[in-house]
Parts: structure tokens; sequence; C-alpha cells
């Protein structure tokens, strides 16, 4: 079987989509006001002066601890904060999904602080000193800018940040006399223990301590600097601490975010866009946690820890993992699969939706909501576009057991069942639903490639490519439908409303339906403030399926359309009132920067705007569509295909000049006009 990509009419495809009606191409985005502004070190920073009150929440994670950050600044200019640590590894009894342990700390918690022998942090006391919060900073550390006093005679800055590799969290305050006299800072000596219950705890009872560390009085002479800290932890032994070193753990989250934003860099003209991408990096890396059954990416949210899922790992950030250079990441995605591949059977049961508490147990809750076509879809990417061999033959059998399971439930009409899909019933997906379906093609495209790449018999190769033609025509029949006034999909049998997953099949390479498909996601019925609606006519929001659309389209050819959204949709997302990262949904839980949707708006540029397909261990389509307004635009960096190496594509006339450089190879250069995607060996 060709390479799916080379099926595509991409010359006439495009010309259709660019001319879309005019009621489409005019619709207008609601206009943004943003709070935050992009600085020359990659953070963002919000100055405080107006539009207050205001309230965000962001959170930061490392391989044993997640911090979460609550914070609001008043109509006074005071800054209020609330901490709540998890601890993925101290579990409790019974094993479920959120058997962590996690606690909250308010600013009532805090050591007393005093500065001439007065309070610091008043309520609205007299003789306390007046605290005003002039600026919050982003970029893997939350640092919150005061200043104390109505002289203004003490700076303060406070950094949030987990640790790398320990279960703590490290609140640290530098104190800066900008005057011109000597100032007394005053810290008192805190520490305060809780222990679990040893009946209901796993593994014997678990102590979080907080404490002070550097705390006491210090006289600063002008522009002298003292820190303290305020630290976070979690022990199974608390007669024997280690010391907390708070400098050594930020210079290790420091370097660790470093680490993440080194490799797949992205290069272009837009340096919103630019600032999103590095920073959807680290959500969607730093949320991997070292557990008893090996690392495991979890999604966060104080609900998901140590543990995995079909969805957000197999299928949405472990084909990202293959490409974003980083060790970890990689680590935790054969994991995932090699977790999920323990309970295949010879009797084709469902695997479980989801493996938790540190794998020792799992969760089934909304049935066979397609898991395996996602773990199939997931894998066979993944193990093309990482490029190793050995790595694929482990993958192998997962991935023909998933394919074989959803063969074997494929209906009457040709098209595969399951109970439901990633929303678990919160919206209906009827007896058999379009994401599923084109998971599941795909899948096969992928596995025939695969299969290819580890000289398997012709045989099953050819059924494979027989499976994906035979499905493909069927996903037409069944699920192909006008509604609304658009020649688009319906998302189950009797769904008679637009659904934000009819942009699925675009992200599939299936484009036979782009046009109508398009304008429906980008109409008023299904494009809100927040991205795609769920469903026309309901507030609820989910970014999986905007992030999905935008690459999809993207890899239609509609580039403009796509640009014009996914530039509003990423300055709502860094630099708006909920930063910096994408969300899980609304209104369900609270917007929370779920990590996987991050490696979704990554793939939006890799699979999306380059257009990068795997069709080898070496090699790849490559479909780049460069922007008009743009001169160029580059990955750098690229770990992926068992190589290192840059995609760089710029303008030459009416056709661009695409080259790709291998560390210590020589450049490939090719010039593409926007129709057949071009074909790379390393």
């Amino acid at each position: 079987m060709k390479s799916c990509s080379h099926k595509l009419l991409f010359s006439a495809l495009a010309f259709l989509i660019q001319c879309t009606s005019s009621y489409a191409q005019k619709q207008a985005l609601p206009p943004q006001a943003d709070r935050w502004l992009l600085q020359p070190d990659g953070s963002i920073t919000w100055n405080i002066k107006d539009r207050l009150p205001h309230a965000d929440h962001i959170e930061m994670s490392g391989e044993k601890v997640s911090l979460w950050v609550a914070y609001s600044v008043d109509s006074s200019r005071t800054c209020h904060v609330s901490r709540t640590v998890v601890f993925p590894t101290f579990r409790m009894l019974p094993d479920d999904t959120r058997s962590h342990i996690a606690y909250t700390f308010d600013d009532n918690a805090l050591p007393r602080i005093r500065i001439n022998g007065r309070l610091l942090r008043p309520d609205v006391s007299e003789g306390n000193i007046n605290v005003l919060a002039k600026s919050i900073n982003q970029h893997g550390i939350m640092r919150i800018i005061e200043q104390a006093g109505d002289s203004r005679y003490v700076k303060i800055e406070r950094a949030f940040f987990p640790s790398v590799d320990k279960p703590l969290a490290i609140e640290k305050y530098t104190f800066t006399n900008t005057s011109n006299k000597p100032v007394t800072i005053s810290v008192e000596h805190l520490k305060r223990e809780v222990t679990t219950d040893t009946v209901r705890s796993k593994g014997g009872p678990h102590t979080v301590i907080m404490q002070s560390v550097n705390d006491g009085s210090r006289v600063l002479q002008p522009e002298q600097i003292y820190t303290f800290s305020v630290c976070y932890l979690a022990t199974n032994h608390p007669s024997s601490l280690l010391s907390v070193d708070p400098q050594f753990e930020e210079k290790a989250r420091e370097n660790r975010i470093a680490e993440i934003e080194a490799p797949l860099q992205l290069q272009t003209p837009d340096s919103i866009l630019n600032t999103m991408f590095a920073f959807a990096k680290i959500r969607a890396t730093e949320s991997i946690f070292k557990t008893k059954g090996g690392y495991m990416h979890g999604p966060g949210g104080l609900s998901y820890y140590a543990a995995i899922w079909a969805n957000d790992q197999a299928e949405y950030i472990n084909p990202y993992f293959a490409i974003s250079g980083d060790r970890i990441g990689n680590l935790s995605a054969m994991n995932a699969y090699r977790l999920f591949a323990k309970y295949m059977n010879p009797d084709y049961n469902a695997l479980p939706s989801s493996i938790v508490a540190e794998g020792d147990t799992v969760w089934k809750g909304a049935g066979d909501r397609g898991d395996q076509a996602m773990i199939a879809y997931g894998a066979s990417r993944y193990a093309l576009t990482y490029g190793n061999a050995d790595s694929a033959k482990v993958l192998w059998p997962l991935i023909s057991w998933c394919l074989e399971y959803s063969r074997r439930h494929i209906n009457a009409q040709g098209v595969v069942e399951s109970q439901s899909d990633e929303l678990e019933g919160r919206f209906p997906s009827g007896k058999a639903n379009l994401s599923t379906n084109c998971l599941y093609y795909d899948a096969l495209v992928s596995a025939t490639l695969l299969s290819r790449q580890l000289q398997l018999p012709k045989q099953q190769t050819d059924l494979y490519t027989k499976q994906a033609e035979q499905l493909k025509g069927n996903i037409e029949k069944y699920f192909g439908a006008d509604i609304a006034g658009f020649h688009t999909y319906k998302y189950y049998e009797t769904n008679d409303v637009l659904r934000a997953w009819i942009c699925i099949p675009l992200t599939m390479g299936i484009y036979d339906r782009s046009k109508g498909t398009i304008n429906a996601l980008f109409s008023s019925q299904l494009w809100t403030a927040d991205g795609l609606a769920t469903q026309a006519g309901k507030e609820t929001f989910w970014d999986r399926s905007t992030l999905y659309a935008l690459r999809g389209v993207l890899q239609a050819g509609a580039t403009e359309r796509a640009m014009t959204f996914l530039r509003y949709y990423s300055r709502r997302r860094l630099l708006g009132e909920h930063v910096p990262y994408p969300v899980e949904a609304y209104p369900e839980g609270n917007q929370r920067h779920l990590s996987a949707e991050s490696g979704l708006y990554c793939r939006i540029f890799t699979e999306g705007l380059f257009g990068i397909r795997p069709t080898g261990f070496r090699s790849f389509a490559l479909s780049p569509w460069l922007p008009k307004g743009w001169d160029f635009m580059k990955l750098k960096n690229i770990k992926a295909f068992g190589r290192s190496f840059d995609i760089t594509v710029t303008r030459k006339g009416v056709n661009e000049t695409v080259t790709v450089t291998p560390v210590g190879g020589k450049p490939i250069q090719k010039t593409w006009a926007g129709k057949t995607p071009m074909e790379f060996k390393l």
C-alpha cells in the first residue's frame, strides 16, 4: 500500500478549501486584550496595574511531586496564594485513580515575617506593612515580585517550583533592601507535620512536612539580599530527613526546563506561536512521574497521577514523545505501552481504559471507549517516528492485538462499534462513533508501513491495506452526512447536530468532506471564544478537539483559515486570562492544565504545519504549509527516525524550498509546490 499521503490530491484540495463560502470566511473572532507580555528570555510577565481583581492557577510537576498554585490579586493589589501539593507515589487504600495524597496550604499557614518589627502580609490591622504585587512571571518557575512598605524599601521575590526528582515543592523568598538604610528581616522558624492514618495508608503511614529553611533574623544593608524558603515534602521516614537545599533545587528545575526546550525548537516569524510551542513542551514533558511501575506520564489536574490512559498517553502524548527528543518522555511512552500489553488476552476482552495507582489496578468505568483503536493508532505512529527497530518489535504484539480486537467489533455496516468514546458518556456516541473508526483506520495505515519495516509476511501487510481501504469507504457511507447545512459527518448513526469531533477524519488523512467540515468547524455554531464547542448549542468545550481540528485543517491544506484561528487560540492561552498552557475542559475541571493537551498543541506544528507523516524507521513524508506573510519556518534539533536533524522551509517564488539537514550529514533540499508530499529518507 502506498503511503496514505500519496493518495491526496493536494492542489485541488487546497483550492477548494480556500474557495470557501463568504459567511465562513468572514466569521469574526472575539477581540482579545492581553494581560501578559512576552519577554526576551522566553518567559511571560503580567505587570500588575489595573483590571483587578484577577485570579488564575497553574500546575508544575516533577518526578515525585506536582505543585498547583492558585493565585489572585485583589483590588488593593495584594496577592493571595493557595498551594496544593500532590505526592503521586504516596498513596492511600483502597487503590483507585485518586488515591494519592495531597495537601493545601494557604497564606495563613506560612511563618510570620517582620520587617523592622512590623508584620508583613497584613489583614487590615494597624502597624502592619502594606505589600503591593508588582508583577508575576511564568517560565517553568512562577515568580511573584512584590514591594513591601509605602516607602518601597524592600523588594520581595517569591519563586514557586517543584523538585525535579524528590517529593518536594519549594516556595523561595528573596528580600532585597532597596532603601538607603539598614533593614531588619525576621522570619519565624516553622515546622508542621501531619501523618496519614496507618490503617488506610498504602505501604505504611505517610508524613507531610511543611518547614522553613534559613529562617531567623538578618540585618540587610542597602542592596543586600536575604533568602529563605518554605518547603513542602512527603516522607515515610520523618526521623531521618535529609536537608533541603532550595538553591540546588531551583537550579535543577531550571536545568530540566532547559533540557526540555533544547530539542524540537520552533522558529517562525510569529513570536507568540514560538513561545506557546515552547511552553507547551514544558507542560507536556514535565508531568512524568517515577513510580514503582516505571515512568508514567500523568495528566495532572489534582486528579490524575501515577496512572496512564489509552487516550491521554497512548493516543495523544506518546506520538509527540517520539519526536520530542526527551529521554524520560520516551521511557514513559514505552512503559505505557508495556503496561497496556500486560492485559492482552486470548479471548480478546477489552483492555482497561486506564491503569492506575502506579500500575497496581485498573479503571474500566466507561467500558470500551475505543481504547484498542487509540492504542494501536498511538503505538504504531510512535514506533515509526521513534525509528528504533527493537522498540517496534516490542510494540508489535500490542499493535496487532488491538487491530484484531477492533476487527472483531466491526458491525454489519462495516464500522467498528464501541461502548463509548474518550468523553465517556458525557455526550452521546451511539453504538459506533466517528472517532474510534478514524483512529482504527489510521492505525491500519501505520501498521501497513510498520509491518514492512519489520519484514513481516506480505500477506499480513496486504490484509491491513485491504482493511484500511474498506474501512475508509465504510466511514464515508456510515458517517458521511449533511448536518446544519454543512457537507460533513454525523458523529454517530442518529446524530443530527454538529459535533466538534467531525474534525478527526482530517487528522487521519481523510479529506473527502474537507470543505464542508472546515466550514462547520469554524462556523458560529461550533467555534466559541475558547475554541470548539463539544456540541453545537452547548457551552461545554474540550481543548483536545480544538487541538485536533487545528492540526487537521492544516493537514488538509487550508493554511490561512487554520492560521487565523491558531493565532487567536494561542494568544488567548498564552497571554490572556488563563495562562500559559492548553487546558482540559469547561465547565468540568476548572480549565485544568492537563499535560497531554500540550502535547496535542505541539503536534499541530509537527504534523499539521510541517506535515510530517512517518513512513518508515528512517523515512517520512513532508507537506509544509508555509503561511502567507512568512518567508521561512523551521523545526530545529528534531530527534526522530533514529537521527538528529533540522527542517527549514523558505519561500522561493510561488514554491517552497525545503531543506532537511541531518547532524553530521549532507543537507537534502527539495522544492515543493503544494501538491504531492515529499519523501525524505535519512
